[in-house]
């Protein structure tokens, strides 16, 4: 039997579920749509990009690709997260939106690992400086650093 869901320590369901569950729990009781999770996983995982600490992974010249594959691994990350119960999923006028499930809390507050910690830091400093953005506003910010790397990239590929 074969498993939707890989052992890949990198953006695997297990790390992208985290994060989630991470931004969700420090959104309490907000809830968010699929959209905007990307959008906020990939400023927790590139925080210091909008002024914020430093980011939890490293500073990778083409990460504005990232964007283009974050949307799947994210929906494999929620369902795990909501398999274990961690994560709830609600229908609004929206369309589906998630909140985090009421163990979401005592389960985060038992790890350890400094990347979990870490985490947890930039996920409660990503919804207090980005929790009253619209839409148009995060897209708007994550577009500007997109068009940045974008001519860096052309910048290096004019070079090779």
């Amino acid at each position: 039997m074969t498993s939707q869901f890989t052992a890949e320590p990198f953006n695997s369901p297990l790390e992208t579920g985290l994060r989630s569950l991470a931004i969700l729990e420090a959104a309490f009781p907000n809830r968010y749509d699929l959209q905007r999770l990307v959008e906020l996983d990939y400023l927790v995982v590139h925080s210091a990009d909008v002024g914020g600490p430093d980011s939890l992974h490293a500073p990778l010249p083409l990460r504005a690709g990232e964007l283009l594959v974050r949307r799947q691994l994210i929906e494999r990350g929620l369902l795990l997260m909501m398999s274990k119960g961690l994560i709830e999923r609600h229908a609004a006028v929206e369309g589906i939106e998630y909140i985090a499930g009421d163990i979401a809390s005592p389960y985060l507050a038992s790890l350890s690992a400094p990347y979990t910690l870490q985490l947890r830091e930039r996920a409660r400093w990503l919804v207090d400086n980005f929790a009253g953005f619209t839409t148009e506003e995060i897209r708007s910010l994550i577009r500007r650093f997109f068009e940045h790397w974008t001519s860096e990239f052309e910048a290096v590929k004019a070079i090779g």
